[in-house]
């Protein structure tokens, strides 16, 4: 395998692990904790996190993207093609949920945070945002599963 497609992989990985890290730990600590959290607490603390989230995640979540299509096309075994283009769906997918479910309700609560307002419907945002965090979970893990493949098949 080449030695651009190693590079791209390791830097696929490096980033992909970065976002599914944080998958990770809103799925396991954030959700549960706002469940039991006063819709005052959910407005305000989770809308700072997206605030962060969303300003400082994006250079990585594209990244991997990036690095993930260029490690598959370079890549010059079947082994490796095929767990980068599942890795590359993986990520693609996760950025249609993203895009589509999470991004809302991020800014949603984040404008809240700022104005120090508790949105009416803060329980039901974030239930819907809890409803796709497991799935986000899930594609980053194929993802990583798929650009360690590339990695282990050089």
């Amino acid at each position: 395998m080449s030695n651009l497609a190693t590079a791209a992989a390791l830097v696929a990985v490096a980033t992909a692990a970065i976002i599914y890290g944080t998958d990770i730990f809103s799925a396991l600590v954030l959700r549960p904790a706002a469940v039991d959290a006063a819709d005052a607490s959910i407005a305000d603390l989770l809308g700072r996190v997206h605030e962060y989230g969303d300003r400082r995640l994006p250079v990585p979540g594209a990244v991997s993207v990036i690095a993930a299509a260029l490690a598959t096309t370079t890549s010059d075994n079947n082994p490796a093609r095929i767990g980068g283009a599942t890795a590359l769906a993986a990520l693609l997918a996760w950025l249609a949920i993203y895009v589509r479910v999470s991004a809302p309700i991020n800014k949603q609560l984040r404008t809240a945070a700022a104005n120090r307002t508790v949105p009416p419907d803060t329980r039901a945002l974030q239930q819907r945002w809890d409803s796709v965090i497991w799935a986000r979970a899930a594609l980053q893990t194929v993802a990583l599963t798929g650009l360690l493949t590339i990695v282990l098949n050089r």
